[in-house]
């Protein structure tokens, strides 16, 4: 029999700025098959938590002190679906050729996250709970 409850996509994010944290911690709680596994201010952090939670995906911003968003990638490989979140479109060509799943230009907005969430679910593997999720 298939199972029919489906594995949660297990999510990082990883961004210097509080309240763009907790923005986006609010805007996944409206999708019930995603979990945040960490919560990380920096890309120290970020290494981390992606090497002990090993997650499905990163919400990753590109500007952050010490160690940029694309230092974290190198760090941590390609192993794990990553979606930039970001102030700064002079990145996202960049973005793409590291293979970033999409491109969130702040401020963006719930459907706009729910889309990029639609393609990291396609490109890991998985479908969402619900149509339209």
């Amino acid at each position: 029999m298939t199972e029919l409850v489906a594995k949660k996509l297990a999510v990082v994010i990883v961004d210097d700025e509080a309240p763009a944290r907790n923005l986006l911690c609010e805007l996944l709680a409206a999708h019930p098959d995603v979990e945040m596994v960490a919560e990380c201010a920096n890309g120290f952090e970020a290494v981390k938590a992606v090497a002990e939670r090993h997650p499905d995906l990163i919400l990753l911003d590109v500007q952050m002190p010490k160690l940029n968003g694309f230092e974290v990638l190198e760090l941590i490989g390609e192993e794990v679906a990553v979606i930039f979140v970001t102030a700064f479109d002079q990145h996202a060509i960049r973005a793409f050729e590291v293979h970033a799943v999409d491109y969130l230009l702040k401020p963006f907005d719930a459907d706009r996250l729910s889309a990029a969430l639609a393609r990291a679910r396609e490109r890991i593997g998985r479908s969402g709970d619900a149509p339209g999720s």
